[in-house]
């Protein structure tokens, strides 16, 4: 009996664009702040082409977050800041807007070869884009092409790709999980990807100081639209007076999203006047990367972000609050 095919479409287009960076070197680019998508989809391709006989290294702007620093193995992953290119051609991993690699990749890599995505806002950037908006995580698309394809799959790859799955379902609570999404992780367990070891690195290992981040963000929720948004906040200082790292707030969202009744959940984080907004929604329905994309943001209909420049909380809050009533009143409410 035949393998299951997961993407027979894209597939075929994936493997054309591998055989077309054959001969060059390549350059792995994913968004900055990565998450255990980013970290893992970097880390899969930059294996998977050195399998195939092709130079290649996985570039990021930030450092991979200590929860993820276990799956990156021996994969040559570098700092943009460090990287000078050699004649290096780009690849972007899990980035819907090239703009999020950083200004040093942008300036490094005016052009990208292949770009491979989940997020329904791509902008579709590069040369190639092969976008699967309806796949949980791009790790699953890239899984899926491996699996379809017959390229090496070792250990250090199927829990990197594991790991990107299973942070962006939110250990498979998200309603982007599906069947396949489950089989696609159980055929990685088949090549050395390990659940047990994935959970306890990514959840089980808190710092104090991480703790003590999510207790200020849980005193700071408030409550909006009728109890329907719930928004938290990380005010400016908060970092410095916990001991905590911006990598401590990943996930922090979700508390504000789990709440009895909340269909959306919000955190605005306040940097030295640089914010970062995070918006998290229980269905697809409340498509918050519509909200996002109003503030040069973007995402999923069910995970957004967005970055706004020179301002406080004070100011953008209101803004934001106007948006998200004007988007939910025009949406009214899901069929039952």
């Amino acid at each position: 009996m035949a393998e299951q095919q997961f993407f027979p479409v894209e597939s075929p287009i994936f493997a054309q664009g591998i055989q077309c960076l054959k001969g060059h070197k390549v350059a792995v680019l994913g968004h900055q702040r990565p998450d255990g998508d980013c970290i893992g989809s970097i880390v899969a391709v930059v294996r998977v082409l050195q399998s195939q006989g092709i130079e290649a290294v996985g570039l990021n702007r930030d450092e991979v977050p200590g929860t993820l620093k276990a799956f990156v193995g021996d994969t040559p992953l570098f700092l943009a800041k460090d990287f000078e290119p050699d004649g290096h051609v780009a690849v972007t991993v899990d980035c819907a807007d090239f703009k999020r690699v950083g200004d040093r990749l942008n300036e490094l890599f005016p052009q990208v070869a292949l770009n491979v995505d989940h997020h329904i806002s791509n902008r579709e950037y590069a040369d190639q884009n092969i976008v699967i908006a309806t796949a949980s995580a791009t790790a699953e698309i890239l899984a899926g092409f491996y699996l379809d394809l017959g390229y090496e799959i070792d250990a250090v790859t199927a829990q990197a790709l594991y790991v990107g799955i299973a942070t962006d379902t939110g250990q498979f609570r998200f309603p982007s999980t599906t069947p396949e999404t489950f089989e696609i992780a159980r055929r990685l367990c088949e090549h050395g990807a390990r659940p047990a070891e994935a959970a306890h690195e990514l959840y089980e290992r808190e710092s104090f100081s991480k703790i003590q981040l999510l207790q200020s963000f849980l005193n700071s929720l408030t409550m909006e639209f009728d109890n329907r948004v719930c928004v938290g906040l990380i005010e400016n200082g908060v970092y410095e007076e916990t001991g905590a790292t911006i990598d401590d707030s990943e996930g922090l969202v979700d508390y504000a999203r789990s709440i009895d009744g909340v269909d959306v959940g919000v955190m605005i984080e306040d940097r030295d006047g640089a914010l970062k907004g995070s918006l998290r929604a229980k269905n697809p329905f409340y498509r918050v990367d519509q909200v996002a994309k109003q503030f040069g943001g973007g995402g999923h209909a069910c995970a957004a972000g967005l970055n706004v420049e020179n301002s406080s909380i004070k100011e953008f809050y209101p803004q934001l609050m106007e948006a998200l009533g004007k988007h939910l009143e025009a949406l009214g409410q899901p069929e039952a």
